[in-house]
């Protein structure tokens, strides 16, 4: 099986592919603003071969904002998102899918619903469906056990970056139960929103328990994180800390 991430543009998250001997699948599709360019990067490593489907970890626009267009693009491979995230996606909703705040238009897309423990064979692995609600109740991250890795969205925006829980759907108590749980799985890799993937058992338990450290602190603090922080953008997904987390070095999916 063979894992590509094709690092996310601009307000972008990381679009990765994954491909096994019974096919081709994306996860995630980018916003609608580079999704010409989305294209043309798929079409690189696939060459002539099909894109089956196309899997979105929530409805938030980083994510699945260019889903409609990269699917009309191969021969309209289906979208599958959480059943909670269909609705969204299927009328346009610029609301809870935060399209708005980009001043950008919501692309209708047709969706199929996934649930936990979905699995879609590829042939020389797998990939798992796993709901992890926090950010948004119809958040999912993907398993690829052979490789003991995660492919996550907006829960993890990135290693130095906690994720926002104030946006519809969010759930800060979910945040936390979610990220416990990818905690249990002991992962030796993980692929968050934007950047590049957090590699190594030890490291990845590092970020995870940094972010934990964070959530359970706002718990505390009646759900709000520290006054000293940053107003995030009206585009961010995550919280900035004014006195940036530290960021090691690490190696690309």
């Amino acid at each position: 099986m063979k894992v590509v991430r094709l690092p996310g543009i601009h307000h972008d998250g990381n679009v990765v592919l994954v491909s096994g001997s019974l096919g081709h699948l994306l996860i995630n599709a980018g916003t609608s603003w580079y999704q010409a360019l989305q294209v043309e990067r798929i079409t690189g490593q696939l060459g002539d071969a099909p894109l089956d489907r196309i899997l979105l970890t929530s409805r938030r626009f980083p994510v699945s904002g260019g889903a409609a267009h990269v699917s009309q693009a191969f021969g309209d491979a289906p979208v599958h998102i959480h059943s909670a995230g269909q609705a969204a996606l299927e009328t346009g909703d610029f609301f809870t899918t935060w399209a708005n705040r980009y001043d950008s238009d919501m692309p209708r897309t047709s969706t199929h619903g996934l649930s936990e423990g979905d699995v879609f064979p590829l042939g020389e692995g797998e990939v798992v469906v796993v709901h992890l609600p926090g950010h948004t109740n119809d958040g999912l991250g993907f398993h690829l056990p052979h490789l003991s890795t995660l492919v996550v969205g907006a829960l993890l925006p990135r290693a130095d970056r906690p994720t926002r829980w104030d946006l519809p759907g969010g759930s800060l108590l979910d945040v936390v139960k979610s990220l416990k749980r990818i905690r249990r799985m002991k992962l030796s890799s993980l692929v968050p929103l934007q950047g590049p993937a957090i590699r190594g058992t030890d490291h990845v338990k590092d970020v995870l328990d940094r972010h934990l450290r964070f959530y359970e602190e706002a718990v505390q603090n009646d759900g709000r994180p520290p006054t000293s922080w940053e107003r995030p953008a009206s585009t961010a997904v995550w919280l900035t800390p004014r006195t940036p987390w530290p960021l090691e070095e690490q190696e690309s999916v």
